[in-house]
């Protein structure tokens, strides 16, 4: 059976964890390298860096704050944002993450997902599609931290970067991100659907019951959510408690006892 994984999320800016709507109004979480530890201690399987404001800002990532985060983790470590080209990529696995997202320069020359997954291997390279609906059954592809839209379909952009070598896709609703409300579940089946690849369900996690139906539902591999854990409604062992309840296979959390709201 498939071991879904549970992701915490560490949206950062200036340095520290936030966490809004749509990637606005955005109110701080807490410290990146201190949430971090704990997510590892609590049972999560990875943990994903974005800095939300680097590819709109035009700058590179916070690599001081990638390399501290990265020294206190046991667990698998993705970061993005602002990543531009393959020496960008290179520089943070060499400080320390396991694996690199990429959206807004992926968007921009498709051809750096390949030149990426032949330097790393594809299992070190995910593309995030951030994706807002514009109709029934189409979704639209947004960069710059989802403020920009492109015109492309999500969909097709998936499968897109799928055959040029991407190792998992990070599928982002812009329509449900901090709401709080459920994942976009017609989005994810879309995507699970028309790739091969894994598939991280992201925006809109607000109770234990969404990322199941992301896992259920929509045959998402992994589900990735943020304000739920920031702001202790749920742990990851609570979460992982429920799942494990109603079948989904998880990753023990060794030693703990799954906590409960």
């Amino acid at each position: 059976m498939l071991i879904r994984r549970v992701i915490p999320c560490l949206d950062v800016r200036a340095g520290r964890v936030v966490k809004g709507t749509r990637f606005v109004d955005l109110r701080d979480a807490g410290d990146p390298v201190e949430l971090a530890a704990l997510y590892d201690r609590e049972g999560a399987d990875e943990v994903v860096f974005l800095d939300i404001a680097a590819s709109h800002e035009g700058r590179g990532i916070m690599e001081d704050v990638v390399r501290k985060t990265a020294e206190v983790l046991t667990i698998p470590f993705m970061v993005g944002g602002g990543l531009r080209s393959a020496e960008d990529m290179r520089r943070m696995l060499r400080a320390g993450a396991d694996k690199v997202a990429i959206n807004t320069a992926a968007v921009r020359r498709p051809e750096l997902i390949h030149e990426a997954a032949r330097l790393f291997g594809s299992q070190c390279v995910a593309v995030a599609v951030d994706a807002r609906r514009t109709g029934r059954g189409r979704w639209e592809v947004c960069v710059h931290g989802g403020r920009t839209p492109t015109g492309m379909d999500a969909v097709a952009w998936s499968v897109e970067a799928a055959a040029l070598g991407a190792g998992e896709l990070l599928v982002t609703s812009m329509d449900e991100d901090g709401r709080e409300d459920g994942y976009d579940l017609p989005l994810l089946r879309a995507v699970t659907q028309a790739v091969r690849i894994p598939v991280i369900a992201s925006g809109g996690a607000g109770t234990p019951e969404h990322l199941w139906a992301a896992i259920v539902e929509a045959d998402a591999d992994a589900v990735l959510a943020a304000s739920i854990f920031h702001y202790r409604k749920y742990s990851i062992a609570a979460v992982k408690a429920f799942l494990a309840e109603r079948g989904v296979a998880v990753r023990p959390v060794e030693g703990q006892h799954a906590a409960s709201r």
